[in-house]
């Protein structure tokens, strides 16, 4: 994270909708994009997040818990941090009003304090990362009366925790932008060959400073690729085709794995009113910009 500053909030667009206050920030930031929601109508969370290609801070602000199940077990936590997970999630709560953030990974290494393997399979709770500054951060979020004040506030907090001489190393960033920019299509052989490296070295230095091996990485990019064919209401067959997999089997396969869905059973993942809200205020995922 480089440069925060502070934007207002926007509508995302979409019809109107009474059981939920929705917002996002009216510009990305560098690396990071916020977007916050209530629960207006009282009607519960009950949010299966697919995996994507990005840290996950999702902060609860009205003095309510979650409930996170994940390949872990289950936690039930204020407010959390989730690395590159491979499977599913399912989160839940009775009334959230949550602040929720994308980061990269390349700026979540300088970010978080901690190398991105340490956040392992589950959800770390923002107290074992941040301590008392985190929850100091969500009494401030309950107290603010706006979401430009919330996203001003949570902008604020990450650039404090910013240290910008902790970033991977240049073969490793050139890495992973070859991956955003491949799709995913891409061969992690020739990719440390492109180095001067072996193999063994660059799945080393990437796992450490990325989260996930340079051929995990490249699955889930390829994967979040088929989620925005395959909402589109492209057929599966011509999703995979695009998506560089071997067959509509191999596509089936990798949704399996990162959605816990069939495709066909993927658009029935975001009817749920949070989940189309969540899906179009993220749009294209921010971390494939140039």
């Amino acid at each position: 994270m480089r440069s925060l500053d502070v934007v207002g909030a926007v509508d995302f667009g979409g019809e109107p909708d009474v059981e939920w206050d929705f917002a996002a920030a009216d510009a990305a930031l560098p690396g990071a994009a916020i977007i916050g929601y209530r629960d207006a109508g009282g009607t519960g969370l009950d949010l299966r997040v697919a995996g994507t290609p990005a840290i996950t801070v999702v902060i609860e602000f009205g003095d309510r818990e979650l409930i996170v199940d994940a390949a872990v077990g289950r936690q039930t936590l204020n407010g959390f941090v989730v690395g590159l997970p491979i499977e599913a999630m399912r989160i839940r709560s009775e009334r959230a009003e949550c602040i929720e953030v994308r980061v990269s990974p390349i700026q979540a290494y300088s970010l978080l304090g901690i190398p991105p393997t340490d956040l392992g399979r589950g959800a770390v709770a923002l107290e074992d990362l941040w301590g008392w500054r985190a929850r100091r951060l969500r009494e401030q979020l309950a107290a603010a009366r706006t979401w430009d004040e919330r996203f001003a506030l949570t902008k604020s907090f990450l650039a404090q925790h910013d240290r910008p001489m902790r970033t991977p190393d240049p073969e490793v960033l050139a890495s992973w932008n070859r991956i955003l920019t491949s799709r995913g299509q891409v061969r992690i052989g020739e990719l440390a060959e492109s180095f001067g490296w072996s193999r063994k070295r660059l799945w080393a230095r990437f796992e450490s400073q990325i989260g996930l091996t340079p051929k995990r990485a490249a699955m889930l990019v390829r994967f979040r690729y088929a989620v925005e064919g395959l909402l589109a209401g492209r057929p599966a067959a011509d999703v995979a085709a695009a998506g560089g997999y071997t067959d509509q089997a191999h596509l089936c396969r990798d949704v399996s794995i990162f959605a816990d869905r069939t495709p066909g059973a993927l658009m029935g993942h975001y009817l749920p009113a949070i989940a189309r809200h969540r899906y179009r205020a993220w749009g294209k995922f921010f971390q494939y910009r140039a």
